[in-house]
C-alpha cells in the first residue's frame, strides 16, 4: 500500500467523536406551545479522524437526544466517513426501538424510526464534512452537484415579549399587534434584505394574526408570505383563514393537526398547504401524497435522516409534485452551513429557507459563520461544509449550557411560570 493511500485512509478512518452540548441566548419568541426559554440547547459534534481531520456536526441538546448520541459515539471507531451505511446500522443496533420523546410539541409525532434519523444525521453531516475535506471538494459536490450560487432565506417573524420576565429588553423589541410585527420584519429586511416573510401564528385569536398578514401586505407588497399556526386551528377555522388569506399567502403552514385533518383543509383552500408536523418521515409519505394533503414539505435534515435522506426527500416529492423547502429550528453555523449546502444541491426548492439566524445576534460555534446578504446566503466553495470550528465560542456556550439549568427544552412550562393560566391545546380554536 503506498503513503498517498495510507494518508488517505487514515483521513477518513474515525478515532473518536467528541460531542459538546452548547447553549446560546433565546429571545421570549412566542408560538402555539409557550414561549421560549431564555437559553436555546444544541450539541456540537466533532468526528476525529487518524489523519488529523476533524468533521463538524451540529444537532439538539436536550438531555435525552445527548444520551443517545453519547451512546452511538462510543461505537464509531474505526468507521470509514464514507461509510454512511454503517453509520445507518451502528445507530440502530445501539438504540433499538428506543424513541425519544417529543421534544417541544412544534416538530410532530415521535417513532423510534424518526429518533434513529435524528441520530443519524448529526453524525452523518460531521462524516460529509471528512469526506469533502478529504478530497478536496465541497459537502454539496457529495449530495450531486450544485444547481445554485446563492439560497435565499425567509425572514422568519415572531411575536415576542420584549424581554424575558426580569431581563433587560432586547434589541428586537416587543411584538404582539401588527405594528410590532411589521416593524420586526422591517429590521430584520433592512439588516439582512429579505424578500421572503414568513410569520409564527397559532399565539393569538385567528382574526388578530389575519390583521397582521394583511399589515404585512401592505408593507411588502412585493414579498411573498406565510403563516404558521402550528396546528392551532381546528378545520372550520383553518379554512376560515385560508379563505380570508387568499391571494395574500405563498402557502399556509400547518393550520390543523393530522394528515387528515390538513387533507380536509387543503380540500377547502385556495393555497398550497406546507408542513412540518403532519409528513416528519418516510412512511408519512403514502398516505399524506394520497389524499392531497400538503402541497408542501418542509424538509429538515436534523430529523429526516441527514443531507442525503433529504435529497432522497426532495426527488420523492418531485415525483408527486409536491413542493419542497426546509423548516428550521434554533441553530447555530454547522446547521446553516449544511442546510446551505444541500439546498444548493436540490434542484426542486422551489421556495426561500426558514433560518432562525436573526435570532442568534451574532452568537455562533463557528470562526467565519456564513453571511445573509440580500436575502439568500452564497454556496461556500471550500472544501467540506466550509466552516470551522471556534474552540473559544464553543467553550463559552458549553459553559453556558452548564450554568444555565436547562436541559429540555420547554415553552409549555416557562410559559406557565408568567401566566399559570396558560393550557397547552391543540387545536386551540
Amino acid at each position: 500500500m503506498s503513503d498517498d493511500t495510507t494518508r488517505y485512509d487514515d483521513a477518513v478512518r474515525v478515532t473518536g467523536v467528541t460531542i459538546t452540548p452548547a447553549a446560546f441566548p433565546d429571545p421570549p419568541l412566542l408560538n402555539s406551545v409557550g414561549v421560549h426559554q431564555p437559553w436555546a440547547l444544541r450539541a456540537v459534534v466533532e468526528v476525529h479522524t487518524a489523519g488529523g481531520l476533524v468533521g463538524l456536526g451540529e444537532t439538539y441538546g436536550d438531555a435525552a437526544h445527548l444520551s443517545l448520541l453519547s451512546d452511538v459515539a462510543a461505537t464509531l471507531t474505526g468507521l470509514d466517513a464514507y461509510d454512511i451505511a454503517g453509520l445507518a446500522r451502528r445507530v440502530t443496533t445501539v438504540l433499538g426501538t428506543a424513541e425519544a420523546p417529543d421534544r417541544h410539541g412544534l416538530t410532530g409525532h415521535s417513532s423510534p424510526s424518526k429518533t434513529a434519523a435524528s441520530v443519524i444525521a448529526a453524525f452523518e453531516t460531521a462524516l460529509l464534512d471528512l469526506q469533502g475535506q478529504a478530497a478536496g471538494r465541497p459537502v454539496y459536490a457529495l449530495l450531486g452537484g450544485k444547481y445554485r450560487d446563492h439560497v435565499p432565506f425567509a425572514a422568519y417573524l415572531f411575536y415576542k415579549w420584549a424581554a424575558h420576565p426580569g431581563a433587560e429588553p432586547d434589541g428586537w423589541g416587543e411584538a404582539l399587534d401588527p405594528d410590532g410585527v411589521v416593524a420586526q420584519a422591517r429590521g430584520m429586511i433592512d439588516r439582512y434584505g429579505f424578500r421572503s416573510i414568513k410569520l409564527k401564528g397559532g399565539v393569538f385569536e385567528p382574526a388578530e394574526e389575519i390583521g397582521a398578514v394583511r399589515a404585512l401586505r401592505h408593507a411588502f407588497p412585493g414579498h411573498p408570505l406565510r403563516l404558521d399556526p402550528n396546528c392551532a386551528w381546528t378545520v372550520d377555522t383553518s379554512v376560515r383563514v385560508a379563505r380570508e388569506t387568499d391571494g395574500l399567502l405563498e402557502y399556509l403552514e400547518d393550520p390543523t393537526p393530522g394528515i387528515g385533518g390538513m387533507a380536509r383543509v387543503a380540500e377547502r383552500a385556495a393555497m398550497p398547504l406546507a408542513t412540518n408536523m403532519c409528513v416528519v418521515q418516510f412512511a408519512d409519505l403514502p398516505e399524506a401524497f394520497e389524499r392531497g394533503a400538503v402541497q408542501i414539505v418542509l424538509a429538515d435534515h436534523h430529523y429526516w435522516g441527514g443531507l442525503h435522506a433529504s435529497i432522497q426527500l426532495a426527488k420523492i416529492c418531485e415525483t408527486w409534485g409536491v413542493g419542497v423547502s426546509m423548516h428550521s429550528n434554533s441553530h447555530l453555523g454547522i446547521s446553516l452551513a449544511a442546510m446551505t449546502h444541500l439546498a444548493a444541491a436540490t434542484p426542486v426548492l422551489q421556495h426561500a429557507v426558514d433560518t432562525h439566524l436573526p435570532w442568534q445576534e451574532g452568537n455562533d460555534v463557528v470562526q467565519q459563520p456564513l453571511r445573509i446578504i440580500d436575502g439568500a446566503v452564497q454556496v461556500p466553495g471550500e472544501p467540506g461544509l466550509g466552516v470551522r470550528l471556534d474552540p473559544d465560542a464553543l467553550a463559552r456556550m458549553h459553559e453556558n449550557y452548564l450554568t444555565c439549568g436547562i436541559r429540555e427544552r420547554d415553552d409549555t412550562t416557562y410559559m406557565q411560570r408568567f401566566h399559570p393560566e396558560f393550557e397547552l391545546r391543540r387545536p386551540r380554536w
